[in-house]
């Protein structure tokens, strides 16, 4: 399925929690664990500027929307909602 975000939205991808420390100690299921904060851009609404699909974007904590399309997380993103572009 397509998804295609409308005016000022976007739609993203994001990236993984962590499950590892970079010490090589896993991190228990009962951990609290933040949301990742970076993702992928999959989809441009066309009034949105400045970012391009395939763009790493940082965004707020708890911004956006979640859905699921195809057992798959996304995030629906507003323009206030983005931060910045990680490059």
């Amino acid at each position: 399925m397509k998804i295609k975000p409308l005016g000022e939205r976007i739609v993203v991808k994001p990236f993984k929690q962590k499950e590892k420390t970079e010490g090589g100690i896993y991190l228990p299921e009962t951990a609290s664990k933040d949301k990742p904060q970076k993702g992928k851009v999959i989809a441009v609404g066309p009034d949105f500027k400045g970012v391009k699909k395939g763009d790493t974007v940082i965004f707020a904590k708890d911004g956006g929307t979640e859905v699921e399309i195809d057992n798959e997380e996304y995030l629906v993103l507003g323009v206030d909602d983005v931060l910045a572009i990680a490059e």
